[in-house]
């Protein structure tokens, strides 16, 4: 935890890097590991959630496979030391347009559908980033619709 807040204000502090080749990075990790709460909020990461997110990460992002790999594996490390979702909604919610968050709250609702069950932890993870992320509840209850399986 104490070198996620090491590398935060290092981050904050440091001028050595043009923002933009900053801030593309830091919207790749933080729509990642919004993906990988919703993996973690139940008993265990499947392989069907995994490939979920690495699809929206590529194809939101273009990012080639060799790129999607490492990003989650970070992903998954900034999760495990996250005390709360501020740090990643906040940069996302203030950079994205309206429909960006709308396809990530969708994204999210995929990764939870991804194994066949849908767990309460998974829904209010995903409740608590679409209010963070000003997505209406309307919105995000259609968003939910059109993630949900057929069948």
């Amino acid at each position: 935890m104490f070198g996620a807040l090491t590398e935060l204000l290092h981050e904050i502090m440091s001028d050595e890097r043009p923002a933009a080749s900053v801030q593309a990075p830091s919207l790749r990790l933080a729509a990642a590991v919004l993906l990988v709460e919703v993996m973690r909020a139940n008993d265990g990461i499947s392989a069907e959630e995994r490939i979920t997110a690495a699809r929206f990460l590529a194809d939101q992002f273009n990012l080639s496979d060799a790129e999607v790999a490492p990003l989650l594996q970070q992903a998954e490390r900034e999760s495990i030391a996250a005390y709360d979702c501020f740090r990643f909604t906040n940069p996302l919610d203030e950079a994205l347009s309206q429909n960006c968050k709308i396809a990530l709250v969708e994204a999210m609702w995929k990764v939870a559908y991804a194994d066949h069950r849908l767990d309460p932890q998974e829904n209010a993870v995903i409740s608590k980033v679409a209010d963070l992320l000003h997505v209406s509840h309307g919105v995000y209850i259609a968003a939910k619709m059109r993630a949900k399986p057929n069948g």
